[in-house]
């Protein structure tokens, strides 16, 4: 009966979380819990005997770290693993780490009323757990489909308009992703130099991690990268993330670039949405802006790579191959919205090789 079911086993020292994820892992139609470990040796032995399609893995556990345990599990045994980290700055360099190490995806665990949170994170989690059972991390079969909800457009936060024509020449690189996107936005951003046009980021991510991203880029990029502000000019040599609590939108004022951000709703459920930030691209930047979308769960962002491409924009999707969930570029690709399609470490070179063929633009 439950053949074509995802098969979760939870990894987690707290009974509570245990119990909690069994419940909202069970009551989906397509996935299973089976089994809950209470830390990473009795999760070895439960592998072997169940082999589930994921993994969630709670970070902090008695007898291994699970970090240790993730280590050896992508390199021993590669299997999609759904990252529960609790919601601090610690935890999020932490998750970071995992991510590196290969986890799919990562839920943040609410620090207070735990059962009650969990209940609020049900349809994050049990998204992620799909995503991650149709990850490239090893071959899936017999998938259920996801079930789609009714979800809002770019329209909810701004209307789509035609570009205005500016005299500047300035450029500007657009970036969204989602799941696998940590990794991807990173492997792109450490291979651009310190001159390169001012990059405005969509990543779908919890507002806690968002600066704790954002600082751990910079640490690695010759650019600078920071967490957006609102109403902040955008610099060339300087890459913004868009914080987690709001949209990320492209602006103007006279001659320059600025961001805004957001709380209107979400869009395509994400706020945060790639929709929105693409949107507001094709509609003030039109030709002097490029838009690039990577590795993601869902659709959020091919509409607006559309709306930017129509608008003269120079666009990019990752290919299938090299995501480790390919929902977003699939959708973008077939819109119509990449004027290419490439595997994610020839996306910065064939970057600098359009901005070296437009003229750069860059103004201090």
């Amino acid at each position: 009966m439950g053949n074509n079911k995802i098969k979760v086993l939870v990894v987690d020292d707290s009974a509570l979380i245990r119990n909690v994820m069994k419940e909202i892992i069970d009551r989906e139609k397509d996935m299973m819990c089976v089994g809950a470990a209470p830390d990473p040796i009795a999760a070895r032995e439960m592998i072997k005997s169940l082999n589930p399609d994921v993994l969630t893995l709670d970070v902090e556990m008695p007898k291994m770290d699970g970090l240790d345990f993730l280590e050896r599990l992508m390199r021993l045994r590669p299997m999609p693993v759904v990252m529960v980290s609790t919601l601090t700055e610690r935890g999020s360099d932490i998750t970071f780490r995992a991510l590196e190490l290969g986890a799919v995806d990562f839920v943040s665990k609410p620090k207070m009323d735990i059962a009650r949170g969990m209940e609020e994170y049900a349809a994050e989690i049990t998204d992620k757990i799909r995503a991650a059972a149709q990850s490239h991390v090893r071959a899936r079969k017999n998938i259920a489909p996801m079930v789609v909800q009714e979800k809002l457009s770019a329209d909810a936060i701004l209307p789509s308009s035609s570009p205005g024509h500016f005299a500047s020449t300035e450029k500007l690189i657009i970036i969204g992703a989602s799941t696998g996107g940590t990794e991807a936005i990173k492997e792109v951003l450490t291979r651009l130099p310190a001159d390169v046009p001012g990059i405005l980021v969509t990543q779908h991510m919890p507002e806690n991690f968002t600066k704790s991203f954002a600082d751990r880029l910079n640490s690695l990029c010759k650019i600078s990268v920071k967490e957006a502000e609102h109403n902040e000019r955008i610099l060339p040599g300087h890459a913004y993330i868009a914080p987690g609590h709001s949209h990320l939108l492209l602006k103007r004022s006279g001659a320059n670039y600025m961001t805004e951000l957001s709380q209107g709703p979400p869009v395509n459920r994400h706020r945060p949405s790639v929709d929105v930030l693409f949107r507001s691209a094709a509609n003030v930047a039109g030709a002097n802006a490029m838009g690039i979308i990577l590795t993601g769960m869902g659709k959020d962002g091919a509409q607006g790579m559309l709306e930017m491409k129509q608008a003269g924009s120079f666009t990019i999707a990752q290919d299938e191959a090299s995501c480790v969930v390919f929902g977003m570029p699939r959708e973008a690709i077939a819109m119509g919205g990449a004027a290419e399609v490439l595997p994610l470490q020839n996306v910065a070179r064939r970057t600098l090789e359009y901005l070296a063929s437009t003229g750069r633009g860059n103004r201090v």
